[in-house]
């Protein structure tokens, strides 16, 4: 088990990573980095002139864009073991994994880890105001788990309470609401920020719906060879 865990997770990780690293290089980090250039001051969106959409933001950096995509590679590597030993739990009762189900898995894990937090607590470009960074770390872990915790209700939960109980976890962190900062200040121009948190969620979509789909053919895979070997 510990070995199927272990090379599934690496292999699906590495490879959702990496998709997940490639996607954020060509639509995230440009709007960091336009962004970055109105935190630094360099440029100012609301002056007497106006400024344009368009700017120079550089070219590839091999050190910084290289260490972005093992950093990401890694992260969802560590995703991936937390879905498997979900996926792992659910064969165990019964249910079937395969990279065609794990997509259903993957979706689960963005609602978890990116739209149920993001819902209260969008992903920030820089220069905007913000809470205190423990708060929102408490708050954002608090919201992941009981998201967590009730889509796994929801899945496999056999009655109303269940149920009853997986909506309440789902609403409550929102119901009490993610720290807020005292006052909204910042110079980023607010389309780059909303542009910032489409583009966002977009990726993690994609990257945690790849993710699930690579973790349950892996996992599947795994499983036959582990059989197969046992048979021989």
């Amino acid at each position: 088990m510990l070995t199927r865990l272990l090379v599934s997770g690496l292999f699906a990780g590495a490879a959702a990573g990496l998709i997940a690293a490639l996607l954020q290089l060509y639509f995230v980090q440009p709007v960091l980095l336009h962004a970055e250039l109105y935190e630094s001051g360099e440029l100012v969106h609301f002056g007497a002139e106006a400024v344009s959409t368009h700017q120079d933001l550089g070219g590839i950096d091999p050190l910084r864009d290289g260490l972005s995509v093992v950093f990401t590679m890694l992260t969802y590597t560590g995703y991936a073991f937390i879905l498997l030993a979900g996926m792992a739990v659910a064969e165990m009762r019964g249910a079937v994994i395969t990279g065609r189900s794990g997509l259903i898995w993957g979706l689960a894990g963005f609602v978890a880890f990116h739209f149920a937090p993001g819902f209260s607590l969008s992903p920030e470009v820089p220069g905007v105001a913000a809470a205190d960074v423990f708060a929102r770390q408490v708050w954002w872990w608090a919201t992941v788990l009981s998201a967590g915790v009730g889509l796994w209700l929801i899945a496999f939960g056999r009655n109303w309470l269940a149920w009853g109980i997986a909506a309440i976890l789902l609403l409550a962190p929102h119901v009490i609401g993610a720290p807020e900062p005292d006052t909204f200040t910042g110079p980023v121009p607010t389309e780059i920020g909303a542009l910032f948190a489409s583009r966002a969620f977009g990726v993690g979509m994609v990257a945690w719906m790849l993710l699930g789909c690579f973790a349950g053919y892996f996992w599947q895979r795994e499983g036959a060879r582990i059989d197969a070997t046992q048979a021989a």
